[in-house]
């Protein structure tokens, strides 16, 4: 039997239910000093990653990095990540809540509920848009974009993928490379976005798209504000550009009280609550295991980070 891998948990004030974690997948919580590899598990932003890179920096014997969520572009900006060790982060981990709730915002939106929930008198029934039968464009094929196309299946809609590289992806009609995103966007009943943010991908809708655009059509980002132009959004919205917009996600973050999207009846906001902290330590505890066990044995780790490309 090999021994147990050496697994620092930092930073100090980490949940219990990490170690734990940890335990279960056959490792042996240790310091930093004394670790083959970190679980690391601050989300304070670019305050975080400066943290973290001064762990990695004082510790170069780490051989491996697990991080806690998919979106990494803090670290890669801080410049944390290197090639003479492996990271991980939470590709995938949250895939199916963050899938269910970009799909529950998506027909809230094509559906009118914020508009008949907010009513105080029985109003009109006119309005409301169904996606059986329609067209979905979902923007990223990573996890949640594949969880997304299963939940889409039933409705027997036309689902466009947009990736990076065009690769087919199970449950997807159409897969189309990021070249090609504005025919993706003609027709589209709802648009998600599910992809990382990267300088490529930064702003990615702006005004240009939002014109491109049905003007019944929902946009729903459960992915990082920044893909979207917040002031672009905003002047879309006041002149029913497109139907409307489903965020989970804004740009700024929090979004400030009295900021306009708060107040447009054609815009839904949830406060980055797809993942929750309840879904968040059942499945982060889950990948954790995972790649303890898998690290001890040798064996490909899980959500592996491109440290050149930064996610």
């Amino acid at each position: 039997m090999s021994e147990a891998p050496r697994i620092a948990v930092a930073p100090e004030g980490t949940r219990a239910w990490i170690r734990d974690a940890v335990e279960e997948g056959g490792g042996h919580v240790v310091a930093p000093a004394d670790a083959e590899a970190l679980v690391w598990t601050a989300t304070g932003g670019a305050d975080g990653a400066t943290q973290l890179r001064g762990v990695v920096d004082a510790n170069p014997h780490l051989r491996w990095v697990q991080l806690p969520w998919a979106g990494v572009e803090q670290y890669a900006e801080a410049g944390v990540f290197d090639t003479d060790r492996r990271w991980t982060c939470g590709k995938g981990v949250y895939a199916r809540p963050v899938a269910e709730h970009a799909l529950g915002l998506g027909l809230a939106g094509l559906r009118g509920l914020r508009r008949h929930a907010a009513a105080r008198t029985w109003g009109d029934r006119h309005g409301g848009i169904s996606l059986v039968g329609g067209r979905a464009t979902v923007f990223g094929g990573g996890g949640i974009a594949q969880e997304l196309c299963k939940l889409l299946a039933p409705f027997d809609c036309q689902v466009t993928v947009v990736r990076r590289h065009p690769d087919p992806l199970p449950g997807a009609d159409d897969v189309i490379g990021f070249d090609r995103r504005y025919e993706a966007l003609k027709g589209a009943d709802v648009v998600f976005l599910a992809l990382s943010l990267t300088p490529e991908t930064h702003g990615v809708i702006s005004e240009i798209e939002l014109e491109l655009m049905e003007p019944h059509a929902w946009l729903v980002n459960v992915a990082r504000g920044e893909h979207v132009v917040t002031e672009d959004l905003v002047i879309a919205l006041r002149g029913d550009v497109i139907g409307g917009a489903a965020l989970d996600v804004t740009d700024p973050e929090p979004l400030p009280d009295g900021h306009p999207l708060w107040e447009l009846p054609n815009c839904l906001i949830t406060p980055h609550t797809a993942n929750t902290e309840d879904t968040e330590q059942q499945y982060l505890s889950q990948r954790i295991r995972d790649n303890v066990q898998r690290f001890a044995e040798g064996r490909q780790l899980l959500g592996l980070v491109d440290a050149e490309l930064g996610y």
